[in-house]
Formats: C-alpha cells, sequence, structure tokens
C-alpha cells in the first residue's frame, strides 16, 4: 500500500519514465483493484444525527475517537493547527441561523457531533483547480491528499469549517500509526470521508458503529435513494434540520431536533 505521498509520487514518477516492467506490474495488479462483492453500495449516502439522544451523552467522544484513531488524524493542540474530522459544537454555533430566544436550554448549551456535510452542491469541489476534491456518483465529496498543493482554496469555499490544513508534518502527532489508512503530510487539507474505504467492503462509517457501540444510537447512515433505508424512513417521520440552508449546498447531513 502507498502509504505516504514520496511513495505516491516515487511510483508516479517510475511510470512517467515509461518503465516496460513498470508498467506491466501495474497492468497485471489494476484488475484486482476495486470494491469487494459485498461492498456497500448507494445513490446518495447521507447521515442523520438525533440531537437529543446525542446531548444526553454529553461527555461521548465515541464517534471522534473511533474515527480519528482509524484515519491516523494527528492530536494536534491549538485552534489554528488542529486536524479535525468529526468534533462536537455548540449549537448555536452549528445553527447560527436557527437558534432564537425561546430554544430550549438543554438545546442552547448543548454540543453535537458536526463533519463534512458531503454537500449536492459542495463549492469546495467548484474551486480546487487541481480536482483533489470530487464528488462521486454516490454523493461522497472525496479528497485526494496526493494531489492537494495546499492552495487551501476548498477550505475558504466550506461554509462549515469541515476541512483542515497541515500546517506541520502529522505524523509525530499520531499515538498509533493504522497502516490501513495513509497518512499525511505537510502542506496538504483533510477531511471526512464518510469512511468510503470502508464502504467499499460491505461496512458502515466507524463513527456511526462507535456509537451503537457504546449504546447511544445517535447517528445513523444509509441510502437516501433507497426509500426504505432507515435513514429515509427516519427523515419521514421526525423533523430534521441541516446546517445554514440559506447557503444552497444541500447538505447530505441532517439533524433531528
Amino acid at each position: 500500500m502507498i502509504t505516504n505521498r514520496r511513495g505516491f509520487f516515487a511510483i508516479a514518477g517510475g511510470a512517467l519514465l515509461g518503465s516496460a516492467p513498470f508498467v506491466g506490474v501495474l497492468a497485471r495488479t489494476s484488475s484486482a483493484v476495486g470494491p469487494a462483492p459485498t461492498a456497500l453500495v448507494g445513490k446518495k449516502w447521507a447521515m442523520v444525527i438525533d440531537v437529543k439522544k446525542c446531548m444526553d451523552r454529553k461527555d461521548c467522544n465515541a464517534c471522534q475517537d473511533a474515527c480519528h484513531v482509524a484515519h491516523n488524524v494527528p492530536n494536534i493542540e491549538g485552534v489554528k493547527e488542529e486536524i479535525k474530522w468529526i468534533w462536537r459544537e455548540p449549537y448555536k454555533n452549528a445553527f447560527p441561523s436557527q437558534s432564537h430566544t425561546y430554544i430550549s436550554d438543554t438545546m442552547k448549551n448543548g454540543t453535537l457531533p458536526v463533519l463534512c456535510n458531503h454537500c449536492e452542491e459542495p463549492g469546495c469541489v467548484r474551486v480546487c483547480p487541481t480536482k483533489a476534491t470530487w464528488k462521486r456518483a454516490d454523493g461522497i465529496v472525496m479528497m485526494d491528499m496526493h494531489r492537494c498543493i495546499g492552495c487551501r482554496y476548498c477550505m475558504a469555499a466550506c461554509p462549515y469549517g469541515a476541512r483542515s490544513f497541515n500546517f506541520k508534518d502529522p505524523r509525530p502527532y499520531i499515538a498509533t500509526v493504522k497502516q490501513a489508512f495513509p497518512t499525511r503530510s505537510m502542506g496538504v487539507v483533510e477531511k471526512c470521508n464518510f469512511c468510503a474505504e470502508r464502504l467499499a467492503f460491505g461496512k458502515g462509517p466507524l463513527c456511526v458503529e462507535a456509537c451503537e457501540n457504546v449504546g447511544c444510537g445517535a447517528l445513523m447512515f444509509g441510502d437516501l435513494g433507497d426509500a426504505r433505508s432507515k435513514v429515509s424512513m427516519t427523515l419521514r417521520a421526525r423533523n430534521a434540520i441541516r446546517r445554514k440552508p440559506e447557503l444552497g449546498t444541500a447538505p447530505q447531513v441532517f439533524y433531528i431536533v
């Protein structure tokens, strides 16, 4: 597995040199790369978060811990340099246009998980000059950290603060590197990917799994393209809001209130 930027460019450089044996290796192995037969396939992936259930466990960080450990997210202190894929945010910060005087104290003073919203109309994708970020057919907004040149246009275009920039080499700040997911290097942007690497092998996002394991069940994930999926039925039965809907990005992370 290519676990860092240097390895990626070493292989890419070999290809550019026109080495016949190297090209032959790529040709032989390329057919083996792809989703497993058990891959989870959806038309429109989305996440639903039950705010009350989550706020009832205000000290729980199971979803963040599971995500950050598996994806080699470094533990760097400080608002400027910290790296976040999923984290807890005060309600008033997450929903500034949907707060009012008469909102319940529980909601007003509570925190809830926020992450990349995998928008239907992602501004980050439009502004990226190298196509390092793109939207898949199933709605997941992906990020190729090897292609990122660190211009941070995507960060400026994201109204949710869902992207982080590596101002320094993140590897010294990872307690235990997980070989199953690539580490990053200084000068690149990163964010939540809805655990696309797990979907390819029939598993759901780690944050949802961790939430279920602690007995909370505040997080749900599924296909909105399937009317019988849990997320589809939940959204039809319960009232849900999205972050900053007035911006027209159409987030695919919904919050039941």
